[in-house]
């Protein structure tokens, strides 16, 4: 299946300067082999060599044309057929170097998709994920004086999690949260969703039927296809974050610049099929096919101090989140291969749960530069007159994904007696008692 991103005239749009490519394919053939992506450059450059030929020679031929063209009128007689004939025999010429053109652009526009962007220089070398470099860690893990229960035990045994009956619904890896346990999730999203709104960011709510050019414009078409779940019959995908649909909320737009940055936050459903996870972390609620997750995402200037900067906002708002609901975590440099094609630096989040003796993964925050830009045709102009219009560059983070993030909730604020004390940021949540505790 091929994929394409088109603006509204219906121009194709690259994720990656081609320019740059051929000045430098070493670098974007180290970036495809650190980022574990099996990428042809050499085949790509042979593409485009043969597409830059055939449109050299259209326009050998367009001037041609036109200087024939305006003889015609003042010849006569044999002179007038010669010309006649060489006017005919261009356009032939002309019409064989379009059909290559049309040829070649379906191949080009494949590899260019291709192509995996450079990381980071600070970014660690790395196969996955055992190799993200710890940056720091935060909060005490707590000790417990009792033998404590995983979040499944307590929550079966408080009424609150259902995940037999999920399965017999829905499939493996489905639940069901009830009662308190369906009150705990919503608090734990609205209270996100509340955090980032007062931080200035402007909440949506977003479909999450995504058309194949959103999926492809914020880079998860080509790559994964196996991860979403596809609605053949409409061609739309349900969308596995509301990274999508927030990045692309204005794609096919050049804004001014006085709009920048845009800060968006939004409570979406997501769904991912979780394709090559057969008999991984298949325990409790930690790797699922549905969930609710808040999502920033930031769109600003082409300028990488600018999106340094808003890489690390976005990382605080959610160490902000995890600090008030007093999860111990801790922040990783995530490696090359551990990086998405379009992805230049990503910081993990990971809360410590008992249950797994480890901390894991809860929040990614990833910057892109102007790699999901180009692919959506998202520019803007500069404040002054007749600025040069540029691509612009986005990022994106999770805010808090439940009901991953119950995990440790549940494990880490469980009593000896098997109920679990309410997070205090939580409480004015927890309809009808402010104070109240689950309990058997």
């Amino acid at each position: 299946m091929r994929y394409t991103v088109r603006n509204t005239h219906d121009a194709i749009r690259i994720m990656i300067d081609i320019k740059e490519i051929r000045e430098n394919p070493q670098k974007f053939k180290k970036a495809a082999e650190d980022k574990l992506f099996d990428v042809n450059i050499n085949k790509l450059l042979e593409v485009d060599s043969a597409m830059r030929t055939a449109k050299q020679q259209l326009q050998e031929i367009s001037t041609s044309k036109n200087r024939i063209g305006k003889s015609i009128p003042k010849l006569s007689g044999d002179e007038k057929k010669k010309a006649l004939a060489q006017l005919s025999e261009l356009k032939q010429q002309e019409a064989n170097f379009n059909e290559d053109l049309k040829n070649l652009q379906p191949d080009f526009d494949e590899l260019m998709l291709q192509v995996a962007q450079p990381a980071d220089d600070d970014v660690p070398l790395g196969k996955d994920d055992t190799e993200n470099v710890e940056i720091r860690r935060e909060g005490e893990i707590r000790q417990f004086d009792f033998e404590p229960k995983d979040h499944v035990q307590l929550g079966m045994a408080l009424g609150i999690l259902d995940i037999e009956r999920g399965v017999k619904l829905a499939g493996a890896r489905n639940y069901i949260l009830k009662g308190d346990g369906a009150l705990l999730h919503w608090a734990v999203l609205r209270f996100a969703m509340d955090f980032m709104v007062d931080k200035g960011y402007v909440p949506f709510s977003v479909p999450v039927l995504m058309k194949d050019e959103t999926m492809t414009g914020t880079g998860f078409f080509p790559g994964s296809e196996d991860q979403t779940y596809r609605m053949e019959k409409d061609r739309l995908n349900l969308a596995g974050t509301a990274e999508v649909p927030l990045t692309a909320y204005r794609m096919g737009e050049i804004l001014n610049a006085e709009e920048l940055p845009l800060k968006y936050v939004a409570l979406s459903s997501c769904f991912r099929r979780e394709a090559g996870a057969a008999g991984k972390d298949t325990y409790g609620l930690y790797r699922i096919h549905q969930f609710d997750k808040v999502e920033q995402v930031v769109v600003c200037e082409n300028s990488i101090e600018q999106s340094n900067k808003f890489h690390e906002e976005i990382l605080a708002n959610s160490e902000a989140v995890m600090q008030a609901l007093e999860l111990p975590y801790r922040v990783a440099n995530v490696c090359t291969g551990d990086l998405g094609r379009g992805q230049v630096k990503k910081f993990d989040i990971e809360a410590w749960m008992p249950s797994r003796q480890n901390y894991c993964e809860t929040h990614s925050a990833s910057k892109f530069y102007e790699f999901q830009a180009r692919r959506m045709n998202l520019r803007y102009r500069g404040q002054k007159e007749k600025s040069k219009i540029q691509f612009c560059h986005t990022l994106n983070n999770t805010v808090i994904a439940s009901p991953r993030i119950l995990i440790p909730i549940l494990e880490l604020y469980q009593n000896s007696d098997g109920s679990i004390t309410i997070p205090k940021v939580l409480r004015p949540y927890i309809y009808p008692v402010r104070d109240r505790i689950i309990k058997k």
